[in-house]
């Protein structure tokens, strides 16, 4: 089924406390990740998780990605970089946390298509 290629979420900083990064547009309409990358805009190291669920949700055994450290580059990894084919319906939610709310940037593409 051929869809809209749009850019789903960002570029945009993963906060400090549980946030929506993607909130479904509405119940008729699917999504589908293809792209996820979070990078490291600092010299600091920083920490994020990223979640599928309920609104705000970081509930157990929903995590796409947990305590995953982007350091700082030339050390270790600076970037983080999902590729696949992720459907989020109208109930899921990509929520995420990081350990400082001004060093990892998200950004999230995709297609969206009539359910």
């Amino acid at each position: 089924m051929a869809g809209t290629i749009k850019r789903i979420a960002g570029p945009a900083y993963i906060v400090g406390t549980s946030e929506n990064i993607y909130t479904p547009p509405a119940s008729t309409i699917y999504t589908v990740i293809t792209h996820i990358h979070v990078t490291n805009d600092d010299v600091a190291i920083v920490t994020f998780s990223l979640y599928i669920g309920a609104t705000g949700a970081e509930a157990v055994g929903t995590q796409l990605v947990e305590d995953y450290s982007l350091a700082v580059a030339g050390s270790s990894a600076s970037s983080w970089d999902y590729y696949g084919q992720l459907r989020m319906d109208s109930t899921d939610f990509l929520v995420g946390i990081a350990s400082d709310a001004t060093r990892a940037v998200i950004t999230v593409e995709g297609y969206q298509a009539v359910v």
